[in-house]
């Protein structure tokens, strides 16, 4: 079955109540961002793979628990930067890659306008965007992960709707999503209700 994760955090919650202020600032918005991100990535990873390797103490040689490998972190750009700075602060040797979407406003539909990749073959990889709306851009994204051939993908966002989670399931039922919270629905127009409006916008100040 699909798999989704509510991270159920107080601080997660509270931070997230924060941003969605239409009054926040977008200094404080990344801020926020920046923090609630380094708390989502401790969930998103916790379950990768290690394994025990010898080291030495200032006492001892003893066999400790290491990671097998870092995941690579795509991002789908433009608001999946403002998570990017969180993620690599808990995973500061991760490669990184890009994909750029933008919404037509007309369709809804995702347009690609940039895509680089490190090597995804076999390897785990966290794609991250702050909103999972219509899902047409997440899926998008990992339709071209998926075709580097990974080992696992797993899609990070602070915002999630119904339609949006159902969309990806349907489109990437392998897919585990991991979300700060699943709001009501979307409205004509394709936005999470009650949402924080534009991630892009609020983060960069544009309009």
């Amino acid at each position: 079955m699909p798999e989704l994760h509510v991270i159920d955090h107080p601080l997660v919650a509270h931070k997230l109540t924060q941003m969605r202020r239409v009054s926040t600032s977008s200094e404080r918005f990344r801020q926020l961002l920046t923090e609630t991100s380094l708390l989502l990535t401790y969930e998103v990873t916790r379950e990768l793979a290690l394994h025990d390797v010898l080291i030495t103490t200032p006492l001892v040689e003893t066999h400790q628990p290491e990671l097998v490998e870092d995941p690579v972190v795509v991002s789908i750009l433009r608001a999946g930067n403002g998570l990017l700075a969180g993620v690599l602060q808990v995973l500061p040797s991760a490669r990184v890659g890009h994909v750029g979407l933008y919404r037509d406003h007309e369709t809804l539909e995702a347009v690609e306008y940039y895509c680089k990749f490190p090597p995804l073959e076999d390897r785990m990889v966290i794609v991250v965007d702050p909103m999972l709306a219509t899902g047409n851009s997440a899926i998008a994204a990992l339709d071209r992960v998926a075709a580097d051939g990974p080992s696992a993908i797993r899609f990070l966002c602070l915002l999630a709707s119904p339609e949006g989670i159902a969309a990806l399931h349907a489109a990437h039922p392998d897919v585990a999503i991991w979300t700060a919270a699943v709001d009501e629905r979307l409205n004509e127009v394709g936005y999470i209700v009650p949402g924080l409006g534009d991630a892009g916008d609020r983060i960069y100040g544009t309009t």
